[in-house]
């Protein structure tokens, strides 16, 4: 029973409410096939990273303080030389996170940063791919409150993938609103 008490908070919620509320809705026979969260990748790309690596190394903290994972680094597939890039170089860092980390930090994307967007009126609807999974651009790290502002030396954003074992889009978009995505209307 230790485990029990080691839950994410959001997790548990998924398993009392979301789980036989998708059930009602779309009358699955089985449990096991309600949607879930399989993973969440954070994604930063930062362009001026070929001219200053401190910029990717401050990054690669901050994109760890806020999901609780080390980052890696992304390399260039392709040298482009109107951007002065080389393939090889370091361009930018990414996170898978999954499990318990990833409702840790869905809950506190959901929860705390999101609300903290500035004019924030809720996320678009239409960015699903077609197989339930779920797209989003953060244009600020400073929505975070891991982040702190006076060590801060530029604002850059990232995309937040959030992958789901859903097969549709309306799968999708019901399994992240019953665990609290705050959707346009």
């Amino acid at each position: 029973m230790a485990e029990a008490a080691s839950l994410p908070r959001l997790l548990e919620r998924y398993r009392a409410q979301v789980v036989p509320t998708l059930i009602e809705r779309f009358q699955y026979k089985n449990p096991m096939q309600v949607p879930r969260l399989y993973k969440i990748n954070v994604n930063a790309g930062l362009g001026e990273a070929t001219t200053n690596a401190r910029l990717l190394e401050l990054a690669m903290t901050e994109l760890a303080q806020i999901t609780g994972q080390r980052p890696v680094i992304t390399k260039a597939r392709k040298s482009v030389a109107n951007f002065k890039l080389r393939e090889g170089q370091s361009i930018g860092c990414c996170v898978t996170v999954r499990k318990h980390r990833m409702y840790e930090f869905f809950d506190r994307l959901v929860n705390v940063a999101l609300p903290r967007v500035r004019d924030f009126r809720g996320l678009s609807p239409r960015a699903f791919d077609g197989r339930g999974n779920y797209t989003l651009g953060i244009r600020e790290q400073m929505i975070f409150p891991e982040i702190d502002y006076n060590k801060i030396e530029r604002v850059y954003g990232f995309n937040i993938n959030i992958v789901t074992t859903a097969s549709t889009d309306e799968e999708g978009r019901t399994l992240l609103g019953e665990l609290g995505m705050p959707f346009r209307a």
